[in-house]
């Protein structure tokens, strides 16, 4: 595993304010704020993908009615989101899940980076809310057609589907399948940009990730329990 110190990818990093507005570390401080006054039973945090998502209908009509908070920010690397959690993103608050979404914009990492990357932010959400599950979803295509970062991308969900089991309360779901077509490409009614999804793309691929969502706050505290020993 490469979740360790000499991994640049798990290194907790703010993003350098190279506008000049703050808008970063004022989205963090809004963050922060909402752990103080909200009580969510289902944390999202990311990058532009869990953000993005807040715009849709899809959040509104499934994840908002679960108690939800969206923690995401646009261009977000895996070690920006590790500096957000260990810099009050988690302070009181105790959610029954965590979705995590982020490493599709590690571009100078490898993909042994990246996913050592995502564990590091797995391990630490599994140390700080030892009650909670973490739902890691798996990085999505990329390119209307095959290419490099689609076979990297591919790479860090095959290493994050052998490590990640081995938190015990960690699983990933790769989502990526919904998305590309018998041919190899995907669509833009999917992924306007073929980065980012649109409204449909977002309904094709939380389907799975709502139906899981509802079976794990539907266990009672005995079934979580035992699934935790």
């Amino acid at each position: 595993m490469s979740g360790d110190d000499l991994n640049p990818a798990a290194m907790a990093q703010p993003v350098e304010d190279v506008q000049g507005d703050g808008r970063w570390l004022s989205q963090h401080s809004r963050f922060v704020q909402e752990c103080k006054d909200g009580e969510p039973d289902v944390l999202f945090v990311g990058d532009s993908m869990i953000q993005l998502m807040q715009q849709f209908e899809v959040w509104g009509e499934c994840f908002s009615p679960l108690h939800a908070l969206n923690f995401g920010i646009g261009g977000d690397t895996t070690c920006n989101v590790l500096w957000r959690l260990q810099n009050g993103e988690l302070e009181n608050i105790c959610p029954k899940v965590v979705v995590l979404w982020v490493g599709t914009n590690n571009y100078e990492h490898s993909a042994e980076q990246v996913a050592g990357g995502i564990l590091a932010i797995a391990q630490l959400l599994t140390s700080r809310l030892p009650k909670a599950k973490v739902v890691v979803l798996g990085l999505l295509p990329r390119g209307e057609h095959p290419n490099p970062l689609r076979e990297k991308n591919s790479a860090v969900n095959k290493l994050l589907r052998s490590w990640l089991p081995r938190l015990g309360q960690a699983q990933l779901l790769d989502l990526s399948g919904e998305l590309v077509h018998s041919d190899g490409t995907v669509s833009s009614q999917d992924m306007f940009d073929y980065l980012h999804l649109t409204s449909a793309g977002y309904r094709l691929v939380t389907k799975p990730l709502y139906d899981l969502l509802l079976q794990i706050l539907e266990e009672t505290p005995e079934e979580r329990r035992a699934s935790l020993v």
